[in-house]
């Protein structure tokens, strides 16, 4: 259930800051392997974009051919703007430290190797600096419990790439069961969410000639059996939505043009978007379609003898399935059944006695106050919870024997986070992995018995010697409790002096949890920089209604929330405004943007990556339109009253004194468009601010695919913040 509700947002908040945030990112939010289709859809390619017209009221927008992705003048903008970043960044002394210790750690085989599991098989995608692009490969159980498995390649994304002169980056895949031969392989240009999708033979390990083939698109393909696929993708002119995702569901038989798919759906072309799954559980297999009015909000389909039959549940609630169990997370109250059920409830029903027309649920669990699930996942006995209570992880494994669900709380570490990993329908083992602060992440095997130990343990990247973890609350404009973590050392002297910063997210119901952080631990902790991660509103951390305090025309109080977290920083002597930096991204781009905007007095350094900023615009802007449930239509005269008093972008003024802030995105960004830093850069640079700007020419929606990429943009990142906070 968590693990589906949160697939587009948490697509949204790992790629917003990558690998420069967290070299190994606890296993908490593996939405994208979620049985429904992932809400992070992969929509289609978007062309370079000729100059828009903006809304007519407005006044002329003097910077819009900055959102011509590749046009001749904006490439050229860009490149002026990164060689001048790069020569006065990459000359401080910190640079190559920095640089060549980030290598050193994203190259590294003392990382975690993290499975999944396909049958008798383990596979792994594996990036080293021999295979920059990545290698695909598997091994057997027995192999892998010896702690030094021998790997067999399945595809080589190098060579690939190499052999077709095209910047390949691997995008997953999905292989049919039970016997786990035929594949279809995703691969990305450079990164970007839109996709080509190639049959590939897990025998012959080689692509299939002749075989399944989709064009680069924002799209997602099922099994539904060897000859036959749904597909929800760009059929040509007028089947992808405003969002840029796919508006149809089709079936397509083998041997027949992708065109000639036979319509199961159609959605409005202002919806969101159409997605389509297929779900192995233990005893059968469940095709799926599901239908996104908008973000938060949609109907799902089981593919029945050749119709779709819809799941009647609230649209904004989120269904899954563990054997015969129907299982239903609620995010809103709901009246069914002669009971009312209150939100962030997870449900039960058999599912062919809900078909019928039974609504006799029963009830699996109800989150406490500061409670909420975190994630969901399904082994073939067993349901796996994942809880937070007050930020603060616990493992749970339901057992439903004779009508009535049971637990026990899975043995792991306090005071971190534990993440579900790899699971199978058709076995009671599964993975998960701890992570805290200032202990390296393990990854755990939990065996048919419940008996768990550990497989891997990542080593000690960084000094944590001395080191604390406290949580503190600051108080809100309104009177909100604000959690915050603050990782520091133990003899910190509260005298305003000490190098911080300060991350957060604050949307979208991602939940901002503890995990070991290897790049930002050597780049930052280790220097003597104080980290400090904020629990805002709009994020997960509380359930449903922390996430709807911030929405729309709500928004400003997550804004309120950063500064109060800021403000209660400084006031505790932690640090001082000339010692305080912020970093956000995606998202929590637009958060870092307006605490620019609204409170630049208090920050020295504020990095803003892969940014939302011109909040006019940003629902006219590649998957924009997606977003509207979050921020509002600012092409409703009522939204955007609210949305531009904060839009970062409208709120920029000439006689401001904004600290010397750095930019940050990818030319091959198709979720969040390079224009909106591209275009506050310019504005500001035409005001007479300082700001340092750079612009990966790969990379999707984060840092970079190969390590070289990504250690570059984590080194001019930190590179900055000790250049404007150090001592």
């Amino acid at each position: 259930m968590r693990s589906i509700r949160i697939t587009l947002a948490t697509a949204l908040a790992l790629a917003s800051y990558g690998a420069s945030a967290l070299a190994q990112q606890p296993a908490t939010r593996p939405a994208i392997q979620d049985p429904l289709p992932a809400a992070h859809p992969h929509g289609p390619a978007q062309p370079p974009l000729p100059h828009p017209v903006t809304q007519a009221e407005d006044p002329p927008d003097p910077y819009l051919w900055l959102e011509e992705v590749e046009g001749p003048e904006a490439l050229a903008w860009v490149e002026a703007r990164n060689v001048r970043t790069v020569e006065q960044l990459s000359s401080h002394p910190l640079y190559r430290p920095i640089f060549d210790r980030a290598v050193e750690i994203m190259d590294s085989d003392d990382r975690i190797v993290f499975p999944s599991i396909m049958g008798e098989q383990l596979f792994n995608f594996w990036q080293d600096s021999e295979n920059p692009r990545g290698i695909w490969r598997r091994t057997s159980w027995d192999s892998f419990l010896t702690g030094s498995p021998v790997w067999e390649p399945v595809l080589d994304v190098d060579a690939l790439a190499d052999r077709e002169d095209v910047p390949w980056a691997f995008g997953g895949a999905t292989c049919l069961p039970p016997e786990y031969r035929s594949c279809l392989i995703r691969l990305s240009r450079g990164g970007a969410d839109a996709v080509e999708v190639r049959e590939f033979d897990l025998t012959a390990l080689d692509f299939v000639d002749g075989g399944f083939f989709l064009p680069e698109a924002k799209q997602s393909v099922a099994w539904v059996d060897e000859n036959t696929l749904m597909v929800a993708t760009d059929f040509g002119e007028g089947t992808m939505t405003t969002s840029g995702y796919a508006r149809t569901a089709r079936v397509w038989q083998r041997d027949t043009p992708f065109t000639d798919a036979d319509l199961l759906f159609e959605a409005e072309p202002t919806d969101m978007g159409v997605w389509v799954s297929s779900l192995r559980t233990t005893d059968d297999m469940y095709h799926m379609v599901s239908h996104r009015r908008n973000f938060y909000e949609g109907t799902n389909y089981l593919l029945r003898e050749g119709e779709l039959v819809p799941l009647d549940i609230p649209l904004d609630a989120d269904p899954s399935l563990m054997r015969d169990q129907l299982l239903v997370y609620l995010r809103s109250p709901w009246a069914v059944g002669g009971q009312t059920h209150e939100p962030a409830s997870l449900l039960h029903i058999p599912l062919e006695d809900f078909l019928a027309g039974s609504r006799d649920f029963g009830l699996v669990l109800r989150p406490g106050e500061r409670q909420t699930i975190q994630g969901v996942r399904t082994t073939r006995n067993h349901l796996l919870v994942g809880m937070l209570d007050n930020v603060q992880a616990e493992l749970r494994r339901y057992a439903f024997r004779d009508g009535e669900w049971t637990y026990e709380t899975v043995p792991a570490p306090e005071l971190g986070s534990i993440g579900i990993g790899a699971t199978s329908p058709l076995s009671d083992r599964y993975f998960f992995t701890y992570s805290g602060y200032t202990r390296p992440t393990t990854l755990y095997l939990a065996e048919e018995d419940g008996t768990v130990r550990e497989i891997q343990r990542m080593p000690e990247i960084f000094d944590a010697s001395g080191l604390v973890v406290d949580q503190h609350e600051a108080t809100s404009r309104d009177g909100t409790r604000i959690p915050y973590f603050i990782v520091h050392r133990a003899d910190m002297a509260l005298d305003g002096d000490n190098p911080t910063l300060l991350y957060a997210y604050g949307g979208f119901e991602i939940s901002m949890t503890p995990g070991y952080s290897a790049l930002t631990g050597a780049s930052w902790i280790e220097r003597g920089g104080v980290y400090v991660v904020a629990n805002l509103r709009g994020g997960g951390e509380f359930g449903p209604e922390w996430h709807r305090a911030g929405l729309k025309e709500n928004r400003q109080r997550i804004y309120d929330d950063f500064i109060a977290v800021s403000e209660d920083l400084i006031n505790r002597r932690i640090t001082s405004p000339e010692r305080l930096g912020i970093i956000g991204g995606s998202n929590g781009g637009l958060l870092t943007g307006v605490a620019m905007t609204q409170r630049p007095d208090l920050y020295n350094a504020i990095v803003i990556n892969v940014p939302l900023l011109d909040m006019r615009r940003y629902n006219r802007l590649l998957a924009g339109a997606s977003w509207m449930a979050e921020y509002g239509n600012p092409d409703i005269p009522e939204e955007w009253e609210y949305i531009q008093r904060y839009s970062p972008y409208h709120n920029v003024r000439e006689d401001a004194q904004y600290p010397k802030v750095l930019f940050t995105t990818t030319t091959r960004d198709d979720r969040v468009h390079p224009g909106h830093a591209r275009k506050m850069a310019a504005l500001l640079e035409d005001m007479g601010h300082r700001f340092y700007y750079f612009e990966n020419t790969e990379g999707g929606h984060g840092a970079g695919v190969t390590t070289e990429q990504r250690a570059m943009m984590h080194a001019i990142t930190y590179t900055y913040l000790w250049e404007r906070l150090g001592r």
